[in-house]
């Protein structure tokens, strides 16, 4: 199945919706209506915000698992990642294992505290706004806050899993 059509859809989406949300500290959310003719089962029913938010939290506990195999499980065989304390791009399993590999070695815990949903069709979904990170230094202990915007995009797989195909998530400016 040829998804450069989609991925160029995304990225362009991707892009339009960070640049947005720099601009805008709107609270709330905004859904977009699903495509009637999506790539998946026209019977189906669209995906719901509080199913795309839900996406998060299935990360979020993957994290908490410390296991950077778990994490990895959460990306398609094709993803990017461009990811916060890292100036590398990652681009296939092994560069996401990796960095998941030297991040959760500060217990990381997210929170959102801002998200934008936008339903691109019934298969591609982008959620995008601002997360929050308690991370412990593995060191000392000491525990710090890292806020940081963020920005996914999910593509239903065939099987019916979601998996994230981009993910971008860069400190804030002032912090």
């Amino acid at each position: 199945m040829n998804r450069r059509p989609v991925r160029r859809r995304i990225a362009v989406a991707a892009t339009a919706t960070a640049v947005l949300a720099a601009g805008t500290l709107a609270l709330g959310a905004g859904v977009a209506g699903a495509d009637s003719q999506g790539k998946g089962d026209k019977h189906a029913k669209p995906v719901t915000k509080a199913q795309v938010l839900g996406l998060f939290d299935r990360w979020n506990a993957a994290l908490q698992t410390g296991d950077p195999d778990k994490v990895a499980d959460l990306y398609a065989k094709d993803a990017v990642l461009l990811p916060t304390v890292s100036n590398d791009v990652r681009t296939d399993r092994a560069e996401i294992v990796d960095y998941f590999e030297h991040f959760l070695r500060n217990k990381p815990s997210g929170k959102k505290t801002e998200s934008v949903v936008n339903v691109l069709d019934r298969d591609t979904v982008i959620d995008t706004g601002v997360y929050e990170f308690t991370l412990t230094d593995p060191g000392s202990g000491e525990k710090s806050n890292v806020k940081a915007r963020y920005t996914y995009a999910y593509e239903k797989q065939p099987n019916g899993t979601w998996l994230i195909v981009n993910h971008h998530s860069s400190k804030m400016p002032e912090g």
